[in-house]
């Protein structure tokens, strides 16, 4: 069965080279963090929009820190427990004073409604049994306690993607998953209802990034420990001629007008809240007294896609 751009109770991700990624990117993780930063500070945001306090939340792939340091002070968070799969990251970020545990995703050691909020960022798309992870992380929340994170879709580094499958194609004569699967909004909103979540909500929004240089892309995402870890990529180092016609097809279909290349990165953000009796409960079909079309003042229905780009990468 497939979900979530996987297939459930297989193995698509070496959880083992996911963490050696993260403890070889942690030393350098500072020079490359902008993109954990600002998908940070767009959870924080939501965060300031919620009415309400969280005396104990856990930060559930804390990299470095980065969430504490964007959150103090703000989000009705008073204390916030950090932990991550890799030693490396957890080291520093314990040097925030928070405390600070070393815990695989897949496996949570944490005591049924624990927490009042488990915030993610960018880190649960390396997990493999994502189902079994949202289930245990409603699990661990107490009753209306709300579960917010933010994972790569399926839109992300699309230009790369497209380069390399061309390249390997050319030099090689057949492609490996060197990019990972990544899941759309429908996936994510299913798999939220499945594990149990109320009033589930997934959005998708778009950060763009430039670059003068390919090579730097490839750089940012080896600094933040993103680079392949897809268990059934093929084995080796990248063949020098594969990786120089990647570069020229990136350059060649996706140059803007003054040679800088585009790297987009789509953000899927996820949004649910443990069961409560007191929880506001959807309406049954059929039973509303107004037209939507009323509310938008007559005009048409239509939608929003947001695209900021944060920083020009040289």
């Amino acid at each position: 069965m497939a979900e979530h751009g996987i297939y459930i109770g297989m193995r698509i991700f070496d959880r083992s080279l996911v963490r050696r990624h993260r403890d070889r990117a942690a030393p350098g993780f500072t020079a490359h963090d902008f993109l954990v930063r600002e998908v940070a500070e767009r959870l924080a945001d939501r965060l300031d929009d919620v009415t309400r306090r969280f005396p104990l939340a856990l930060d559930l792939g804390c990299h470095t820190g980065e969430m504490a340091g964007i959150l103090r002070g703000r989000g009705g968070v008073e204390t916030l427990v950090q932990c991550d799969l890799s030693p490396a990251m957890a080291a520093r970020a314990a040097a925030n004073g928070k405390p600070t545990l070393v815990v695989d995703e897949e496996w949570l050691p944490f005591a049924p409604a624990s927490f009042d909020l488990v915030i993610s960022n960018l880190s649960l798309h390396w997990v493999n049994d994502l189902p079994g992870t949202l289930l245990q992380i409603r699990r661990i929340l107490k009753p209306d306690g709300l579960f917010l994170a933010a994972v790569f879709g399926a839109g992300t580094l699309a230009e790369l993607r497209q380069s390399l499958m061309e390249a390997e194609l050319a030099e090689e004569g057949g492609v490996s998953p060197r990019v990972s699967p990544f899941a759309d909004v429908k996936d994510l909103g299913a798999l939220l209802q499945r594990a149990g979540f109320a009033l589930p909500v997934v959005d998708s929004d778009t950060v763009a990034v430039t670059y003068a240089d390919p090579m730097r892309l490839l750089a940012d995402l080896r600094g933040m420990g993103e680079t392949n870890a897809v268990a059934e990529q093929r084995k080796g180092l990248t063949r020098r001629a594969t990786l120089l016609h990647a570069i020229q097809a990136y350059q060649t279909h996706y140059a803007g007008p003054d040679g800088r290349l585009p790297a987009t990165f789509q953000v899927m953000t996820l949004t649910g809240w443990a069961p409560h009796p007191d929880q506001p409960k959807p309406l049954a079909p059929g039973s509303a007294t107004h037209h939507l079309s009323e509310a938008l003042g007559g005009g048409p229905i239509g939608g929003w896609s947001g695209d900021r780009t944060p920083a020009d990468k040289s």
